[in-house]
């Protein structure tokens, strides 16, 4: 199957030819779960998303595969060992997008955590987590603690306990997951809206889409629609009149980038702060990101945006655990703000509600997923397919094939594992070299691409002659993510593709025009459209650095 932005049209005329089982609404990392989950059952799939693919939530989290060691305090056992477990299998399937991080949990005299309480907590979570021996926690003293991280607050640090988190780059692991879907035979479509539903006889049979690039309409057929839009599933459920018992609460979280000269953090450092909330700072890519934020949600879902007490928030999360950098608004490099779809429960605080995921049925047949964390997509859409499944084994005696999605690298994974990995980046840094990129260069791409990248060495080698305005890097990038990742827009290039935006916002500055220039060119956009998709970017440019008004 295709997967490419140049053959849009193709995908939606096999979209309306083929008896698909299931259309999915939705392009996030649950979307694609289900999507990847359902092809390998021996289902036909289609799945249509609004936005960019993980434009949503998928692409504005922590950025951490983690276990959720904070439910372990509201006693969310079931979960913590669940999604423990899940890191492990995401990991292995993916190691190019998920590397482990040690992480550090300073206590201090009369903070919420303490020597005893950090021991135990981390103790069940190894158990809980089956976490394996070369990744189970320590427990430092405040010597230690402080070798590690000088940086960190000295007034009453007691110690600190160390135990491993797993880094990621959400949009791509999402992206990961999608392509290996669309592989197996899933059709995909970014910028699709679900703009209404189709009924016979009161059942859902299917979704009018409307294309956000043409404004054509498209109507698509399936015996099921399955509702996965994160902050949008009860937008869904209003247009099939079943948006009743529970509901969603949307809450925002934003995180601050700082370049290294700034914060130079050293150790990743996960903190309580005055008021009771946990926030990460972990250095990466040259860069340390802070957050995040907890605030009930009511704006504009598809445009969440950093207000100044979000930002001052932070900073002052900042200057409570890391005293002595005096950072300001002004040393604020990037940012980004997400939503969490969560299940409401009455009464409690955005920081209590749970993090797990349910699903309902309405009486039309739509069936909708909501909550639920990045960690645990793939056992999200486990329980979503098994609840398919059932149905479509006593309706119309449907054979379901058994899935491994435990064992299958996504896109990108077939390394060989976290161990397969190591010596296929030593293999291709090698290749690259040789190719005339730098080893940093070469690294990067490694760790983005994955077993994907002897494609963009490829396209590296062709750009080299190409005669395009494009550094022949950059031109790779962007041709292997208009041919291979549905890339659209700028933003799609430079968020989603590269998390440039997020990590290397100077990066941006400097190639946006160039990309712009060559992305007209492939694309035959009008002036008027590349000036639409040029605003849209510097909109999105001013905004990483400038709070807005809520």
């Amino acid at each position: 199957m295709s997967f490419s932005s140049l053959t849009r049209q193709k995908t939606y005329q096999q979209m309306k030819n083929t008896t698909l089982d299931i259309v999915i609404i939705g392009g996030g990392i649950t979307g694609a779960g289900i999507a990847l989950e359902a092809v390998l059952r021996g289902l036909n799939v289609g799945l249509v998303e609004m936005q960019d693919f993980a434009a949503g939530t998928s692409s504005r989290s922590t950025k951490l595969v983690h276990g959720g060691l904070r439910y372990l305090k509201q006693f969310e056992v079931k979960m913590v060992a669940e999604v423990g477990k899940e890191r492990e299998i995401v990991y292995e399937n993916g190691p190019h997008v998920t590397t482990p991080e040690w992480m550090m949990l300073p206590f201090y005299k009369g903070g919420a955590f303490g020597p005893f309480s950090t021991n135990i907590g981390l103790r069940v979570y190894d158990f809980l987590a089956g976490v394996k021996r070369s990744e189970r926690r320590q427990m430092f003293g405040s010597d230690e603690a402080l070798k590690r991280e000088p940086l960190l607050k000295r007034d009453g640090l007691k110690g600190a306990g160390y135990y491993v988190e797993y880094k990621t780059d959400d949009a791509r692991l999402t992206m990961e997951v999608m392509k290996k879907a669309v592989e197996k035979g899933a059709l995909a479509l970014n910028y699709a809206k679900a703009d209404n539903l189709l009924y016979d006889d009161d059942k859902v049979i299917g979704v009018r889409v409307e294309d956000q690039l043409t404004g054509d309409f498209h109507d698509i057929k399936a015996k099921y629609v399955i509702n996965a839009a994160g902050p949008w599933v009860d937008t869904i459920r209003e247009i099939d009149n079943s948006k009743k018992g529970k509901t969603l609460q949307l809450t925002k979280g934003i995180h601050l980038v700082f370049d290294q000269s700034t914060f130079p953090l050293k150790q990743a450092i996960y903190f309580d702060t005055p008021d009771g909330r946990m926030v990460f700072a972990i250095p990466r890519e040259g860069k340390t990101y802070v957050g995040t934020t907890d605030t009930v949600y009511k704006g504009n879902i598809a445009h969440p945006t950093m207000t100044v007490e979000d930002r001052d928030y932070v900073i002052d999360s900042i200057h409570y655990m890391f005293p002595d950098l005096h950072i300001t608004a002004d040393d604020v490099e990037s940012s980004w703000a997400g939503l969490r779809p969560l299940i409401h429960e009455e009464g409690k605080d955005p920081s209590e509600i749970s993090r797990k995921d349910e699903i309902f049925e309405s009486n039309s047949g739509l069936i909708s997923i909501a909550g639920g964390k990045l960690t645990g997509y793939r056992k999200m859409a486990e329980d979503v397919v098994d609840f398919l499944a059932d149905k479509m084994i006593k309706t119309e005696r449907k054979v379901f094939y058994p899935s491994d999605t435990k064992h299958l690298p996504i896109s990108g994974g077939d390394v060989g594992g976290s161990k397969g990995f190591k010596q296929f980046m030593k293999e291709q840094v090698t290749k690259g070299i040789e190719f005339g990129l730098t080893e940093t260069e070469a690294k990067n791409l490694i760790q983005r691409y994955g077993s994907n990248v002897e494609k963009v060495f490829e396209l590296y080698k062709e750009g080299k002659n190409s005669g395009s305005s494009l550094s022949a890097l950059t031109n790779a990038m962007l041709q292997y993510s208009i041919n291979y990742e549905s890339a659209c827009k700028p933003v799609d290039f430079f968020i989603r593709r590269t998390g440039a935006l997020f990590f290397n916002i100077g990066w941006v500055r400097k190639e946006k025009d160039a990309v712009i220039e060559e992305m007209q060119k492939i694309f035959n956009w009008t002036e008027d459209k590349k000036q639409a998709y040029t605003d849209e970017l510097e909109q999105l440019l001013y905004e990483a650095v400038h709070p807005t008004a809520e």
